[in-house]
């Protein structure tokens, strides 16, 4: 096992699946050290890594925001991670498509879905670095990017959360069948992952299991600066 591998492995990932099931996210040991979190950081004004930049104020995604789209080849945190939670991520994603009677389309291994992606026109990676300065917050949305869809991802807090920046809590909105929408807020630790839906996730209901759509975004960046990774597992059209 890499580093990065066992560090993915100390989650508790029935615990993980269990309150994925509950909540539609679910806190992750740490998986970056402050000193990863702080190299990653710094990509941020080296162009070269990158094959695109979004402003969330241009495209009314948000306020005082960039997204930095990775080019491949990644950084090794960001493809050693990917290629680690995949695995983990597959048994949940699986599960939740028998519960929604859909096909389960994903094959075992990241390499071979990833070629899926691509051959149906899905060809631009998607691991993402994000910054919001003081005053920034993400408005609700989902990652789709295509018709190849993997239901879950993963983000983690490049910072340390009331030192280097207060607000900016993780939001998740979950419309509920025939009922008022349910959201959570999440402060994730630095270093930390938290999983989350990523389009929509099995509920019961009286009719058996629904799939509940869910939105994710962030609060408002209330002082400081914060930075976040986005590992998404399905590329982009």
């Amino acid at each position: 096992m890499t580093t990065f591998e066992q560090r993915v492995a100390a989650a508790d990932w029935d615990a993980v699946a269990a309150e994925v099931d509950d909540h539609g996210c679910a806190l992750l040991p740490q998986l970056l050290t402050p000193a990863e979190c702080a190299r990653l950081v710094a990509l941020w004004d080296e162009p070269s890594h990158f094959r695109a930049t979004v402003n969330l104020r241009r495209h009314r995604f948000g306020d005082n925001g960039d997204y930095h789209y990775f080019a491949a080849p990644f950084p090794e945190p960001v493809q050693r991670l990917r290629q680690a939670l995949y695995p983990r991520l597959l048994p949940i994603a699986r599960d939740w498509s028998a519960r929604l009677g859909r096909e389960a389309a994903w094959p075992s291994t990241l390499d071979e879905w990833l070629a899926v992606c691509h051959a149906a026109g899905q060809q631009r990676p998607t691991p993402i670095l994000l910054r919001y300065e003081t005053g920034g917050w993400n408005a609700l949305h989902r990652d789709l990017y295509g018709d190849k869809v993997f239901p879950l991802q993963v983000v983690i807090n490049l910072n340390n959360p009331g030192t280097d920046h207060t607000g900016g809590e993780f939001l998740l909105v979950e419309q509920r069948p025939r009922a008022q929408s349910r959201g959570t807020a999440t402060l994730i630790p630095q270093g930390h992952g938290l999983v989350f839906t990523t389009r929509d996730r099995p509920v019961r209901s009286a009719r058996g299991w629904s799939a509940a759509p869910v939105r994710h975004g962030v609060s408002v960046v209330r002082s400081g600066r914060r930075h976040t990774l986005g590992l998404v597992f399905h590329d982009a059209a």
